[in-house]
């Protein structure tokens, strides 16, 4: 799906029906919104980055962009093509939570999380009105890490978070809000 074609094939819609949480209608408008934001079928880091700028107006989203970019980018070319893009999407905005959750290397350390985290804050800058014990992004991982990690290895493994995430709907609430809404036109 690298060439730009203003429709998606029959055999591209099936594979892409089958391969993510969107039907055919969707997948067609979602096609289409692409085609408007990227006429090459090519989506690059600093357009992708604007893209997020219009959603976080009144705060920085460029770090978390990157990192979001980076995930959708699966075969790491330095561009999003459609197939990259809803694919993830779907993973973000309907997926189960354990598809949610990618580990490179089984594990997220506190030093990945609090970069993660940090990242978050600044794109949501002052519009989110936070507790006193997660006003800062090391406090919020600290308690992250207090919570879920149960054999205190300053590591958590994919089932410590997916255990931990049950219990704390916020991290499910962010994942859920910082993916790219789909739109009707």
């Amino acid at each position: 799906m690298g060439k730009s074609q203003s429709k998606l094939s029959q055999e591209q819609l099936a594979d892409l029906q089958k391969n993510t949480y969107f039907d055919k209608k969707e997948l067609q408008q979602w096609y289409k919104g692409f085609l408007k934001d990227c006429p090459s079928g090519q989506l690059d880091k600093a357009e992708f980055g604007r893209i997020y700028k219009q959603f976080f107006p009144f705060g920085d989203p460029g770090e978390f962009a990157d990192y979001v970019f980076n995930v959708f980018d699966e075969n790491k070319n330095g561009t999003i093509d459609f197939k990259e893009f809803i694919c993830a999407l779907s993973v973000t905005s309907r997926g189960r939570l354990d598809e949610k959750l990618t580990y490179k290397d089984g594990f997220i350390t506190y030093d990945e999380m609090l970069q993660i985290v940090s990242s978050i804050y600044k794109m949501t800058g002052q519009m989110v009105k936070l507790p006193v014990d997660e006003d800062t992004p090391e406090k919020r991982v600290d308690k992250i890490f207090r919570n879920m990690d149960r054999d205190k290895d300053a590591k958590l493994t994919y089932d410590e978070f997916v255990e931990g995430s049950k219990q704390d709907p916020t991290i499910v609430q962010v994942r859920r809000r910082s993916s790219y809404d789909a739109r009707s036109d």
